[in-house]
Parts: C-alpha cells; sequence; structure tokens
C-alpha cells in the first residue's frame, strides 16, 4: 500500500531517528532535572541540543524559549489559554484546525476571518477584524486540508502595527516549508514533531517570544526551585512541568538535523514537484474536482463527482494510505463548498516517489470513470 497521508504523519523516518528514539529509550534513560548525575544531565543535554536545531531551523534568537510538548495542539491550547486567561478578543481564520477553533469557543469572545474560496486570507480581512479588546491573532501557516499557505509575514507585520500577539500554526509546515520567526514577526509558533520535522509521534513544540506573557497551561515538578511550591518563570522550565519524553525529543532532533542537512528549500521543491505532477494530472480529469490554490503545500485535496468522499476512499479498496472526510477543520471544509461531502487528501513527503504519483493518478482515474457524474 501506498502512504500518501504525510499530513497526519510522515510515516517513514530517517533511520538515525529511530535508531536514536531505541538508544535513549534503553540506555539512556535519565530523568531531565531530576539529579546532578550523568544520566541526568545527558536528558538535560538531548532537551538543549533539540532546541538549538529547532532554533537555527526557525531562525530563532533564543533557543530557551522553545518548549516540548506532547503535540502541536498541546502547544496551541497552552499559547491560547496562557495568553487569554483574563480575559480578550481573539482573531481567528476559517481554515484553522479544531486544535484551535475549539480552544477559542470555550473561550468564547472571537471573531473568525473567512479566507477565499481557494483558502486563502486576505491580511486586510484580519486587519479589519482587530477590536480594542482583541488579545491575540491566531493564523495557521498553511492549511492542513488544501495546503494553501497563507501570508503569514503580512499578517504578522499587521499584528506588530497593532501591538497583539501573533500565533502561527505551523503544524503542516515546520520542515516543508520555510518557517522564519523574525520574518513573521511571530511571537509564538507551534509546530509538530512527527510530520515534516520527521520526529516521532507524541512530539511537538512552542516557541514563545515573551514568556512572562504567556501563563503555562499547567504545573508542577520542573526539577528546579523545588524548595518553591511556586512555578519557576525562567525557560523552559515554566513550561516544562513533569518528567520529558526526552528519548522522543532526542530523536526528533535527529529529524530536524536530517531537515538541516537535507535544506528545508530542497524539502519544499522535491515535494512541491510531487505534488504539482499530481494535481495537473487530476486537472485533465473529467469529474475530478480540485480545491485549493497553485500556492501550497505537497496536499491535494480533490473529490469525484457523484461520490462524497467517504465513498471514493472505499473504492480505493487500501491501496493508498489517504484521508477523507473532514480534517477536523469544520470551518476550512465550509470555506471551501465541501462541507457535504469532505474532502479526500493526498499529501506528499520526502519519502514518496514519482511512480507513486503516476500510480495514485492511475487509481482516480479508474474511480473517476465509474463516477455518477
Amino acid at each position: 500500500m501506498m502512504y500518501l497521508d504525510n499530513a497526519a504523519t510522515s510515516a517513514k523516518k530517517p533511520i538515525g531517528v529511530y535508531l536514536t528514539l531505541m538508544s535513549n529509550t534503553i540506555f539512556k534513560s535519565g530523568n531531565a532535572g531530576r539529579g546532578a548525575h550523568k544520566k541526568s544531565m545527558d536528558a538535560v543535554r538531548a532537551i538543549v541540543d533539540t532546541q538549538d536545531s529547532i532554533a537555527r531551523l526557525f531562525n530563532i534568537k533564543s533557543p530557551q524559549n522553545i518548549v516540548f510538548t506532547q503535540n502541536a495542539t498541546y502547544a496551541l491550547n497552552t499559547a491560547i489559554f496562557g495568553t487569554v486567561r483574563d480575559g480578550g478578543h481573539v482573531v481567528v481564520t476559517s481554515m484553522e484546525h479544531n486544535s484551535v477553533l475549539r480552544p477559542v469557543y470555550i473561550l468564547g469572545n472571537y471573531t473568525v476571518v473567512k479566507a477565499d474560496r481557494t483558502g486563502y486570507v486576505h491580511p486586510k480581512s484580519v486587519e479589519k477584524a482587530i477590536r480594542d479588546d482583541t488579545k491575540l491573532i491566531v493564523c495557521t501557516h498553511a492549511s492542513n486540508v488544501c495546503g494553501t499557505i497563507q501570508p503569514v509575514c503580512e499578517i504578522g507585520q499587521i499584528a506588530k502595527k497593532h501591538g497583539i500577539p501573533f500565533l502561527v500554526d505551523a503544524a503542516q509546515t515546520a520542515g516543508c516549508t520555510v518557517v522564519d520567526a523574525e520574518k513573521m514577526n511571530a511571537d509564538m509558533i507551534a509546530f509538530s514533531g512527527h510530520k515534516g520535522l520527521m520526529g516521532p509521534l507524541g512530539t511537538g513544540g512552542l516557541y514563545i517570544k515573551d514568556p512572562d506573557s504567556v501563563f503555562p497551561l499547567a504545573a508542577g515538578g520542573t526539577g528546579s526551585n523545588s524548595e518553591s511550591i511556586i512555578q519557576p518563570q525562567f525557560m523552559p522550565d515554566k513550561f516544562h512541568s513533569g518528567t520529558m519524553n526526552t528519548p522522543a525529543i532526542a530523536a526528533l532532533n535527529s529529524g530536524v538535523k536530517y531537515i538541516l542537512r537535507y535544506s528545508v528549500k530542497a524539502v519544499s521543491e522535491y515535494e512541491g514537484e510531487l505534488a504539482a505532477r499530481f494535481r495537473e494530472n487530476l486537472m485533465n480529469m473529467r469529474g475530478v474536482k480540485i480545491y485549493g490554490s497553485g500556492e501550497s503545500l505537497a496536499t491535494v485535496a480533490f473529490n469525484i463527482t457523484g461520490f462524497d468522499s467517504a465513498e471514493t476512499f472505499e473504492r480505493l479498496d487500501g491501496r493508498a494510505a489517504v484521508r477523507s472526510g473532514y480534517h477536523c477543520a469544520p470551518l476550512a471544509h465550509r470555506t471551501l463548498g465541501t462541507s457535504r461531502t469532505g474532502a479526500v487528501r493526498v499529501s506528499f513527503g520526502l519519502f514518496n516517489h514519482i511512480r507513486e504519483v503516476d500510480k495514485m493518478t492511475d487509481i482516480v482515474y479508474e474511480i473517476s470513470k465509474n463516477s455518477k457524474g
């Protein structure tokens, strides 16, 4: 079976990721910050080294301001609830994942900026949504449904002009396209470790430019200031409560270093070529509708006339691992016009090949010939 669901997770990783995860689990089982012995200090170094690698990748000047979480969802919740805990208005877009939409729904005071039918968010629309009580602007770097890349640099400039913190959801883009904290004027960047960064499942993180402005989502043991019941206020301990998953963080570092060696530009170009070929192939098929814009990640969302996305998925008959449905992004589907049908999402990764593009093209063509359109 072809694996074409890299937007969910990169199933195949560089060999160094597996070896690092295994060796750190078996032979380096120290608990970071819980003692001054070698195993504990090795664990601390593994975390610091991973911070340094991600800082290089994202052009972050203060590596200690990168904190690790179990996923991008936890990172986004930390950023949203930690910034707006005392109330205030939040601006989000219609292309956001439920990891953003559900927290702001709980808070209750938010405005959704609607993207156009290609999934593109216009910066001026974001600016128009700003109010006197706006405390946070959140925007996904790229849609997890159709891959459309958002103008986060321009939105970041708007946020900076109005003095409002700007949170970028880079779950889909980290490792796949350039994420530059400085150019984005990003106050916070949430990222997933197990997708484009090639790390293990259960890894993610959050960059916080001004840690004093964000309240931690959890409090507890940090290994530092143990004599006090007050949560440490220095980084990263302020947000690192409890035992860290150090073997997975070390393995994430291996994945990030692989991307740094390969270069994000090379990854983006290679994956983009695969997606462009597939998108062009589908455009030439009768009864196949593609969603999104040309400025996108290696993610292609489509439907076949007469079938909803679940029916198309069934007709794949296990030949390809793709995702159909609503992708935890209901407002994105409303924006794209797929609320009733969902969409089939094919997402290419670094370890896919052109022959898989052509094979998937043949499968879609076969299904489309039997469509009701």
